[in-house]
């Protein structure tokens, strides 16, 4: 395993691209970004989910230009978006890849099912599922989708249903399938694979901007996010710089 640099109360892995698709095996992979950093400072829950998932792999360029301030800086942002893209080209000739879509609207996560396995050439995703609004919170359906993935077969599960209600299902619903040796958090991906939003174009990612883009295209969802929320974070990062944050959940790692 790589080693681990700390962004407010987050250990995250000093890792590549290429490193993480050699040695990704088991586990969770969760992929912290400006809002979840924030999320990460109040909601213990979702800080729990996040203590206990093996792969935490940085998702925004902006903290990873903020890493430049640390003593061990992260070596580049891997957007969840366009790992999971690199993730299944990189199995493509494995059978015993076996990917199943957990997330977006309905007829969303078919058709990117549909789109993955034309470009991959076999079927590489073995079933796909879009649950309805709110279902966390029904245990019913939540063990109806526990048994639609284990009959499925897959071993890799993809949940796109958004931060932080994606980590926690996993951390909580995880032991039902143990047929499933990896699970990936990640967002809007599915909507992504399925044609559904497209990215910003890669002139607009590498100035860090890819938020922005998100926001113009969708201003009244996102305006809260990324102008109110997401601004407290370097705050809290000014603070871990003079040597003034605290963990608000540092009881959990005495336990």
């Amino acid at each position: 395993m790589p080693e681990n640099i700390t962004l407010l109360n987050i250990p995250i892995l000093k890792t590549t691209l290429a490193e993480l698709l050699d040695s990704l095996d088991e586990g969770v992979l969760v992929t912290p970004n400006l809002d979840h950093m924030v999320k990460l400072q109040t909601d213990e829950e979702f800080y729990r989910a996040y203590m206990a998932s093996r792969w935490v792999v940085c998702d925004s360029r902006i903290l990873q230009m903020c890493s430049r301030l640390l003593r061990v800086p992260l070596p580049e942002a891997i957007p969840g978006s366009s790992f999971f893209t690199h993730y299944y080209m990189h199995h493509a000739s494995d059978p015993g890849c076996r990917i199943f879509l957990l997330g977006a609207r309905p007829g969303v996560a078919d058709e990117a099912m549909k789109r993955i396995n034309r470009r991959v050439g076999r079927e590489i995703v073995v079933g796909a599922h879009s649950p309805s609004f709110g279902f966390e919170k029904n245990e019913a359906e939540c063990r109806e989708i526990a048994d639609i993935v284990n009959r499925s077969g897959a071993n890799v599960v993809l949940v796109g249903v958004g931060a932080p209600k994606q980590e926690k299902w996993i951390h909580r619903w995880r032991a039902e399938m143990p047929g499933v040796r990896l699970w990936m958090a990640l967002g809007a991906t599915i909507d992504f694979e399925a044609g559904n939003i497209k990215r910003a174009p890669r002139w607009v990612q590498k100035l860090c901007m890819e938020w922005f883009y998100r926001f113009l295209k969708e201003p009244r969802r996102m305006f809260r996010r990324y102008f109110i929320d997401d601004i407290k974070f370097f705050g809290l990062f000014a603070r871990q710089l003079g040597g003034r944050y605290r963990n608000p959940f540092e009881k959990i790692l005495e336990k």
